[in-house]
């Protein structure tokens, strides 16, 4: 063990006590059944839909509790970072609705990004070091990478531990050495770990576990020769977690292995522990096989997805609360979402995310939305992802209204349902506006079903002449159906499918030449609804271009 002197000599000389700290984070005096949490994303990359649900859970159980719910950014790692990942975390909470009590400047038990926290960690590393719980570590990249190889040639567990941890043991004079040539170094943990001792814990989600417990000596703080002087994961969750006065971490069961590590750790410390609780990994449904969604290949792995494609965020919390807890996908909505989640309910094994199942509960969503609501909410998220959109939505409100009541509202007994989020808009329903609709000019467009040009033509310069905007639905298809008679198609698809030859086609395909022309699909919304909603003009200038 180093001398006290020259332990304190490797760190600044206005480095806070322990106990500094201490005072300036005292426990927080909530009550006896109140949890704190937090979040750490790490703005190495975009926030994961896990991380969101990590966060969901992590939200309600504070709020529930009377305790307290905070985002930590775990940034140690800032050779990774990538610009404007803050930003989007940010962005992603507030659009879901799960903002923290505490983060950045909001809250007493900051600073909340690990960055910014040098000194506290510093202040604890010098104290294990003082007390001989840690130690530096002087060995090169090419020293670890044999020590590596010849466990593996051995088959040997890989690791800096026993025999292997070759500064482990080396005398004050072999470190002071080190010191004066400046090599830089790391600080290592002094594992109290043994070959053969097992860890047990009790999770909040998988009750009992038991593993081997650490022996390894891992880093706690990074390389002397960097600035700042930032530590592993391991240690600042650790520390941080101490001086937050969290007493439950939640996070994916990938990190289970290392509860004995951190356990020793908060034990060396004087900590007291906190209470973890795993998480099953979000999954993927692909082919007869499961897998976890994954970053690189799924799409919707990124919250930003969920964001640009406009799902209410009351539907995807409502989805994800449902896969928390099973109970919640039985509730109404409202009721799902203020009912508080119950970590004893969650399962251990993996739910599956299912875009399809989102889509509908999205779309039974929406329908329950009045046309203002749906209008203003649109228009905020187009207004980043849309911009064209808002002015067409401001300039038109009156058109947007009526469109959005066609085959919709409490007198329809099955609602139209195909607005399941904000960027469906255009597809669905921008037909309806003469600025975002290309009119249908080329006869030979597949869409008309291959019938002759000239007919087409024939058809639609007849209905544009005989025009009249009818307020009764069946005196208005009425003039579809007469015009079929004149231009010989057959009175129904029977009749047509009996001698095809016979006829250009059925009611069906002449109906289909108006409906294209009106809406640019060959599926839409009740015809004379559609038709009453344009107008006469706008029918006439959609069917005229037709004619050619």
């Amino acid at each position: 063990m180093l001398d006290r002197a020259v332990v304190d000599a490797l760190f600044p000389s206005d480095l806070p006590e322990p106990s500094f700290w201490e005072e300036q984070y005292p426990p927080r005096g909530l009550g006896a059944d109140a949890k704190v949490t937090r979040l750490g994303p790490s703005p190495t990359g975009f926030l994961h839909i896990g991380g969101l649900y990590v966060g969901m859970i992590d939200r309600d159980l504070a709020s529930h509790s009377g305790g307290s719910y905070i985002v930590r950014v775990e940034d140690t790692d800032q050779a990774r970072e990538v610009e404007g990942a803050v930003d989007q975390f940010n962005r992603a909470f507030a659009y879901f609705g799960i903002e923290p009590d505490e983060a950045d400047s909001v809250g007493s038990y900051g600073p909340y990004h690990q960055s910014q926290r040098e000194q506290i960690y510093l202040t604890y590393v010098r104290e294990l070091l003082r007390s001989g719980a840690a130690y530096l570590c002087f060995a090169t990249k090419e020293e670890l990478a044999d020590i590596t190889a010849r466990q593996q040639a051995t088959k040997l567990p890989t690791g800096y531990y026993g025999r292997w941890a070759i500064w482990r043991d080396k005398t004050a004079e072999d470190v002071q050495a080190a010191l004066d040539e400046g090599r830089p170094y790391v600080v290592r943990f002094r594992s109290p770990g043994k070959a053969g001792e097992r860890t047990r814990f009790v999770d909040a989600i998988r009750g009992e576990l038991e593993h081997e417990a650490n022996r390894n000596d891992v880093v706690i703080l990074k390389a002397s020769d960097q600035s700042p002087r930032l530590p592993t994961y391991h240690f600042a969750h650790a520390v941080d977690d101490h001086l937050m006065r969290v007493n439950l971490v939640i996070r994916g069961e990938e990190w289970i292995s290392s509860v004995p590590t951190h356990l020793q750790l908060f034990d060396a410390l004087g900590f007291e522990r906190v209470e973890y609780a795993h998480i099953a990994p979000l999954m993927k449904q692909q082919g007869g096989s499961r897998r976890k969604l994954s970053k690189r290949k799924d799409p919707e792995a990124s919250v930003e997805f969920f964001i640009e494609a406009g799902f209410p965020a009351e539907a995807v919390q409502y989805y994800l609360r449902g896969l928390v807890n099973a109970r919640l996908a039985d509730l109404p909505l409202a009721e799902a979402l203020s009912s508080p989640i119950s970590l004893a309910e969650c399962g251990v094994a993996g739910p599956l995310v299912d875009l399809v199942k989102l889509e509908d509960i999205a779309a039974d969503y929406v329908a329950t939305l009045s046309g203002d609501e749906i209008i203003s909410r649109i228009s905020k998220w187009a207004a980043t992802y849309d911009p064209a959109l808002v002015t067409v939505l401001a300039d038109s409100r009156d058109e947007a209204l009526a469109a959005l009541q066609v085959e919709r509202g409490p007198e329809v007994a099955n609602p139209r349902k195909d607005l399941r989020k904000w960027s469906d808009f255009r597809t669905a329903y921008g037909f309806f506006f003469p600025s975002l609709f290309e009119l249908v000019s080329d006869r030979t467009d597949e869409r008309l079903g291959g019938l002759s040009p000239d007919l087409i033509s024939a058809f639609a310069a007849d209905f544009a002449d005989g025009y009249a905007d009818l307020e009764d639905g069946q005196e208005w298809f009425g003039q579809i159906r007469e015009l079929a008679g004149k231009h010989g198609f057959a009175p129904n698809p029977k009749e047509f499918k009996k001698n095809p030859d016979a006829y250009p086609g059925s009611i069906k395909e002449a109906a289909q030449l108006i409906r294209v022309s009106l809406t640019g699909s060959t599926r839409s919304p009740d015809l004379h609804a559609v038709a009453r909603t344009l107008g006469k003009d706008e029918v006439l200038r959609r069917v005229r271009a037709l004619v050619g």
